[in-house]
């Protein structure tokens, strides 16, 4: 019995050895994994998003990653709530979920802070986020995003402002007002349309939104069916009669006249004005543009790619002037916007605007024989005055060491041996194209500090990067 039982033992230990040994190193799926040189790109948008928005006055802040489930119940939709929040019951018995988005979160904090905020409040966040739905190409089930909102100003100056910070941060990249177009419409505009003019009930015009936002996923018999039913059949005809003159309107001149003379419509034209006047001149009125998420009140917007390949939404956002008061607060305005690090870098990508990336190091010590000591201080001389070191402690032949170098993208490269380090003068190796100039550890520092402030400022110099250097 004891044979048995221990052969049952090593068959169970196999299994589990087997087990560890074929674990799949693919991340979970909707993710990625980010190497260092994906991280390059990622710091590198995410510091252009930062040097705009605080270029505005916009401050940062952050919030948990869990927030309670109600949270997101009361207004961002049941489909984000129901179908694409990461949610369980914790050890408390507490209903919590993993952010889907930021929007209820920071009107939230405004809440419990209204009478200390000063406004009008201006912040950001660079965040992440977690949403269950089908991955595709610029949709990931893990994301990240930039969170920008404005609280406490009424008025079209409020979403003017949210808009032009959108389109300057396009402009930092290297964009141009023909690679994106800014489609604008307002949920006023929309209840108006749904009510008055399509003559659609509450529940029927809850539908014919979501019906309206899909327009562009779905073919345009599947449309036309799905809002037969809506309508039901009598009142489809005449319905879908009106439905063609909206999406025939390619301008607020263009619309029926019953919307085009409503008070909703003159509060568009009033942002449109306001745009003008701040040079954003690529911005188009689009009747059929809804944004899915409840809590929108006014404006709401979206900025489109034209690119061909990429013609899509690239980000949005709009005013939501109801969720502060939903926390039992006072009820202040609200306008903001989310664009997202993966749609932001396929826009890149699609026209050709990614710079090339060499490593965050500034500077790899090739170690010579007998020299280890001599190049730790001299490493740790170099960081003192500020430049990114990395010190070969491998003891291998110096042309591996210099191999390392160039495939991890570090600019420079100093060869340190007994003889450099009694002269103090160092030859210093630009990798990208292998020229060589000995210089004193002061002309070092100057030289790879000025090369990281050119870097800076123009986002990779080309330079630097364009050749390739043969060992």
């Amino acid at each position: 019995m004891k044979s048995n039982l221990r052969l049952q033992n090593d068959a169970k230990n196999a299994t589990i050895t087997e087990n560890m040994t074929g674990l799949s190193t693919e991340p979970y799926k909707g993710t990625r994994d980010f190497y260092p040189e994906d991280m390059r790109v990622r710091d590198y948008i995410f510091s252009t998003w930062r040097r705009v928005v605080e270029s505005y006055g916009y401050e940062a802040y952050d919030a948990p990653l869990l927030e309670p489930l109600d949270v997101y119940a009361a207004k961002s939709g049941q489909e984000l709530v129901n179908e694409q929040t990461y949610q369980f019951t914790d050890r408390g018995d507490r209903r919590v979920a993993i952010r889907p988005e930021l929007t209820p979160s920071v009107s939230r904090m405004i809440a419990r802070k209204r009478q200390e905020v000063a406004f009008p409040a201006r912040w950001y966040n660079i965040g992440q986020f977690m949403r269950y739905e089908r991955p595709q190409r610029g949709r990931e089930r893990e994301f990240w995003q930039l969170n920008v909102d404005l609280f406490g100003v009424n008025g079209s100056r409020a979403e003017a402002e949210i808009i032009q910070l959108g389109d300057e941060v396009l402009k930092a990249f290297g964009a141009d007002d023909k690679m994106y177009v800014i489609r604008i419409n307002n949920r006023k505009v929309i209840n108006f349309m749904m009510a008055h003019y399509l003559g659609l009930d509450t529940i029927q015009a809850q539908l014919m939104i979501k019906l309206f936002d899909r327009k562009g996923k779905i073919p345009h018999e599947a449309f036309r069916d799905q809002a037969i039913e809506i309508f039901g059949e009598s009142a489809a005809p005449e319905g879908l009669k009106k439905i063609a003159e909206l999406l025939a309107a390619k301008s607020m001149a263009d619309l029926p006249e019953a919307i085009r003379e409503s008070d909703a419509v003159r509060e568009v034209q009033g942002l449109f004005t306001e745009l003008e006047q701040a040079g954003v001149t690529n911005a188009r009125f689009d009747i059929t543009l809804m944004r899915g998420l409840d809590y929108y009140t006014g404006t709401v917007f979206e900025f489109f790619d034209t690119h061909p390949e990429n013609n899509r939404a690239l980000f949005g956002g709009g005013r939501y002037d109801g969720l502060v008061g939903l926390f039992g607060a006072e009820p202040v305005s609200a306008v903001g916007m989310a664009p997202g690090y993966s749609m932001t870098e396929l826009f890149l990508e699609s026209h050709k605007l990614l710079p090339k990336f060499s490593s965050s190091t500034d500077l790899y010590l090739v170690v010579l024989t007998d020299a280890e000591a001599g190049a730790t201080k001299l490493a740790r001389d170099l960081r003192r005055e500020g430049v990114r070191v990395e010190l070969d402690i491998t003891e291998r032949k110096v042309d591996k060491q210099l191999k390392t170098a160039i495939k991890k993208a570090i600019p420079y490269v100093i060869f340190v041996g007994e003889t450099e380090l009694k002269s103090k003068v160092y030859p210093l190796k630009r990798t990208v194209d292998g020229t060589e100039e000995k210089m004193s550890f002061e002309r070092i520092v100057a030289a790879v500090l000025d090369r990281r402030g050119r870097v800076n400022k123009d986002e990779a110099s080309s330079s630097d990067d364009d050749a390739d250097f043969d060992v």
